[in-house]
């Protein structure tokens, strides 16, 4: 086994369980054992237990990302400082300023990568699970946890007449009209679905000064950039995979809907759309979620109630008596 295997078995183990799981649980209450739909159930269960298990991860997404936004303004001085100056040791100054600045506040520019980073090697424990199926079943082995029976059991699964080791590229026997359909519109679904994720975020829960950073530029581009990446790299991907990844896109497609419509980023259109719905029905307005900064601004108040608790009116009275 080489390097990179070695790193990326404890991974296939655990996905191979979770799907086995997954797949005994469904045949006990009485799916066919050797049923596509018993399996892409299992697939679209291991989806589900990886992305709750991230759920905390998301949160503290979140939170960084509120953190960066309430940087903006001293993130764009910082630029200005240093505007101009293009020598090393500008430059390295720059940078450390803006490390501390980072690491004061709690936050960083690569925490929305973190869910992403912490998937991917999941991710391609499948792919090389789904891949090596034929391979396995040839050589009478398993894979991970799944035994050689159950090898075989999903190497002649399929849905529409598509096997789920099949891909688009490389073939993998069944009906290949319903290879190549069913893999055109699970790539369309899963580029579409994370185009829409991105572009909902930067139209809806983005202030203006976010907007208007040199940071956004980047993100502009990898909004057309990634779901090209992801579509050219859909043909080489089995149809388990594709299942997989399809669902994860939904997954985030909806947790962004359900971020941006009860806890958008503050000074971003949702964020004034939340605020005037709360007004209308009459509540209060909600806190900022933020990093340090942010909970160092809604504790700035506090100290001023010593001020007010000062003036007693028992004193007052005492005066007039």
């Amino acid at each position: 086994m080489d390097f990179f295997g070695t790193i990326m078995a404890p991974f296939k183990w655990l996905v191979s369980v979770i799907m086995v799981g997954f797949h005994e649980g469904l045949s006990f209450i009485g799916l066919p054992a050797a049923s596509g739909w018993t399996w892409t159930l299992s697939i679209i269960g291991l989806v589900l237990v990886l992305r709750a298990a991230l759920i905390p991860v998301f949160v503290k997404q979140i939170k960084a990302q509120r953190g960066m936004q309430l940087l903006q303004p001293d993130l764009k001085k910082l630029q200005d400082k240093y505007k101009g100056k293009t020598d090393q040791l500008s430059r390295q100054a720059m940078a450390q300023e803006q490390m501390a600045m980072y690491k004061k506040h709690g936050t960083n520019p690569f925490s929305a990568c973190l869910p992403m980073l912490i998937q991917m090697p999941f991710f391609f424990a499948l792919f090389q699970v789904l891949s090596g199926i034929s391979q396995a079943k040839d050589q009478g082995q398993g894979i991970g946890a799944m035994s050689h029976d159950q090898v075989v059991q999903f190497d002649q699964s399929s849905i529409f007449g598509a096997p789920l080791s099949a891909s688009l590229l490389h073939g993998g026997g069944g009906n290949q009209v319903a290879v190549w359909t069913l893999s055109i519109i699970m790539i369309l679904a899963m580029t579409a679905s994370q185009f829409i994720t991105q572009k909902q975020i930067m139209a809806k829960n983005m202030s203006e000064e976010a907007m208007a950073s040199p940071f956004m530029r980047q993100q502009k581009m990898m909004l057309y950039i990634l779901p090209i990446v992801f579509g050219v790299g859909g043909i080489n991907f089995p149809i388990g995979v594709l299942i997989y990844w399809t669902t994860t896109n939904l997954w985030t497609m909806g947790q962004q809907f359900f971020v941006i419509r009860r806890m958008p980023t503050p000074g971003s259109p949702a964020a004034k759309a939340l605020a005037e719905r709360r007004a209308a029905k009459g509540l209060p307005a909600l806190p900022i979620l933020g990093g340090k900064k942010a909970e160092e601004t809604a504790a700035d108040p506090e100290p001023e109630k010593p001020k007010g608790q000062r003036i007693q009116p028992q004193r007052k009275n005492r005066k007039k008596k």
